[in-house]
């Protein structure tokens, strides 16, 4: 498939995903050389899962079928700019592309505003909306140093 039917693909998927009611209108593909490997769509009121974003359900997905945790050599496409937690985990899969159809402010503008946690992002710790406060933080070195001194771990 070109760029472009991979793209309509995913467009028609985040329609489909939102008549059937199993979540957002998001959906996103994984393919290499223009074949899908894996497709997700937005699942979270369905499955009660406010992980369960359309580019993660695909990533996810992915990963299982090509048996990695990197998507090097693949593409993903999104119908929409992911948000700050997919961008994430895509950064951590490393696909080698992302193409992305609607903006963060179309998003926005159909009631998906995800710009408070950029701003959130931005703000030291102690002024963040949600306290964060650091914990035993001495002991918390330790598994730092198991993962240092075991031979074998796979680095990602």
């Amino acid at each position: 498939m070109s760029s472009d039917e991979l793209m309509r693909r995913v467009i028609r998927l985040a329609e489909e995903n939102v008549r059937a009611k199993l979540g957002g209108p998001f959906a996103a593909i994984v393919s290499k050389n223009g074949e899908i490997v894996a497709e997700g769509t937005n699942l979270v009121t369905s499955t009660n899962d406010p992980t369960a974003h359309a580019e993660l359900v695909a990533i996810r997905r992915a990963c299982v079928a090509i048996s990695s945790f990197q998507l090097v050599g693949l593409e993903l496409y999104t119908s929409c700019e992911p948000c700050p937690m997919c961008l994430g985990a895509i950064y951590w899969a490393r696909p080698s592309a992302i193409y992305y159809g609607a903006t963060h402010n179309d998003a926005a503008a159909a009631g998906f505003d995800d710009s408070f946690i950029y701003e959130q992002t931005r703000l030291p710790v102690t002024q963040r909306a949600i306290p964060m406060r650091q914990a035993l933080s001495d002991e918390a070195q330790s598994p730092f140093a198991v993962w240092r001194n075991t031979a074998g771990t796979i680095p990602y």
